[in-house]
């Protein structure tokens, strides 16, 4: 219903913030990463998700909109509400819980207050393949690592290889070369196809 709210920052606190858009003060419940991100900023922008329940209407604010994808697919999984997964991202960076679910730690999910071993179980389970879609390398790695990204499966497509393999290897180096050059990343594709 609400893509974001842009205003001044009234009250700020790590469980809310309440942002001022107009005459209108609207209560977001934030996360600590969130509240950290805001520091001592007097304006904001927050992108926002409304949680519509039974007993009330209630809106939360992210600073990024990774944090509010990851919240979204956090409350997709059964068992997991809106405040279990702010509490997940009070206690994780939005990349260290998309890294423990993509990864299937489930040690770093139980770590947080309130998440039980068949809870993690299941969050790693149901997430797994859709945070990899949603926040893979390509995103990651940003404009110039692309370019290479590309380059390199134009090399490796010109030497025979089939596409999807070409990339998933691609993708393998690149978690391990942050900064590699198009060479560097034909050379150790090769070794893993």
């Amino acid at each position: 219903m609400y893509a974001f709210i842009s205003g001044n920052i009234i009250e700020k606190n790590p469980a809310y913030v309440i942002v001022e858009n107009h005459g209108i003060g609207y209560q977001l419940h934030i996360s600590l990463n969130t509240f950290t991100a805001l520091a001592d900023q007097a304006q904001a922008r927050l992108f926002t998700y409304l949680a519509i329940r039974e007993d009330a209407h209630v809106l939360f604010g992210f600073a990024d909109e990774r944090e509010r994808a990851l919240f979204m697919q956090l409350i997709s999984v059964s068992g997991v509400g809106a405040n279990t997964a702010r509490l997940i991202l009070s206690s994780l960076s939005t990349d260290e819980a998309i890294d423990a679910i993509a990864t299937g730690n489930i040690l770093v999910l139980q770590a947080v207050k309130g998440i039980g071993g068949k809870t993690a179980q299941r969050i790693v389970v149901d997430l797994k393949d859709k945070v990899a879609k949603t926040s893979g390398i390509p995103e990651k790695i940003g404009i110039i690592h692309n370019r290479l990204r590309e380059e390199a499966l134009s090399g490796l497509l010109i030497l025979g290889f089939n596409k999807a393999g070409a990339e998933k290897a691609l993708d393998k180096v690149l978690t391990v070369h942050p900064s590699p050059t198009v060479e560097l990343l034909i050379k150790e594709a090769l070794k893993i196809l």
